[in-house]
């Protein structure tokens, strides 16, 4: 069983059954509660994780304690795997369970001396991490040029499923508010603003999306180019459908 959740991750995939063996031997599952931490930042990076099922929150704090979150890893995610490549690694972030939450810890070392002894493996490791590089400057991008209503129209856009016209938010508010570099009260008072105009309507985490133009309309304003040269960098939400 070990060896087909790992198959469920992208990173491990494609590996041989002698390597996904390998790396099941060494692997070890973890069981956290809501709440509960997994690591803190500056701990010593040993080890890995492939998420089952839950949320991990990864975080920062600042020197003055305030938290922003960096990212919320959903099943079938892998995390911290780019540390195998430092000699002394420790966590630049805190990880910490948003519900309930089941992962694969795996051993950075020994995952680490398979990739010396197979250069395909190294390349999917590669691969893996230039996705979340893509993933990273996309981000960037969104913090940098946009303003927090397109952030938030984007958002929604890119989460509500296909053909349907509304979506459960996956997250707390407050959360969402930090891992969108804003404000919980600047992600009232704009949702309020999209329910006032008759845009969405907001029940718990529920939304509802009664106007899917203006909606993509906010959003789309996060595709377009600053200039020539942002624009090589620049990756837009993905065209949606609207609801049928």
């Amino acid at each position: 069983m070990m060896k087909e959740q790992l198959k469920s991750s992208f990173l491990f995939a494609r590996l041989s059954d002698e390597q996904l063996a390998r790396v099941a031997r060494h692997a070890v599952r973890v069981h956290l509660a809501e709440g509960e931490s997994l690591f803190e930042q500056g701990d010593s990076a040993d080890r890995f994780y492939l998420v089952l099922s839950g949320q991990i929150k990864l975080y920062r704090l600042s020197p003055a304690g305030n938290e922003k979150v960096i990212e919320i890893i959903m099943p079938g995610s892998t995390f911290a795997e780019a540390l195998v490549f430092l000699e002394r690694p420790h966590y630049p972030v805190g990880a910490q369970a948003l519900e309930p939450a089941e992962l694969v810890s795996i051993d950075a070392r020994n995952f680490a001396d398979m990739l010396k002894q197979s250069v395909d493996t190294c390349f999917l490791l590669l691969a893996d991490m230039s996705q979340r590089l893509r993933g990273l400057l996309r981000e960037i991008d969104e913090l940098s040029l946009h303003d927090a209503r397109c952030r938030i129209a984007a958002y929604l856009v890119q989460r509500t499923p296909a053909g349907q016209a509304s979506l459960q938010l996956p997250i707390a508010k407050q959360v969402l508010a930090s891992r969108l570099s804003i404000k919980p009260e600047t992600l009232s008072r704009i949702i309020k603003n999209l329910s006032d105009s008759g845009i969405i309507t907001v029940q718990n985490s529920q939304v509802h999306i009664h106007d899917w133009a203006a909606l993509q309309q906010a959003a789309n304003v996060c595709a377009q180019p600053q200039d020539a040269l942002q624009s090589t960098f620049l990756y837009p939400c993905p065209p949606a459908d609207p609801p049928a």
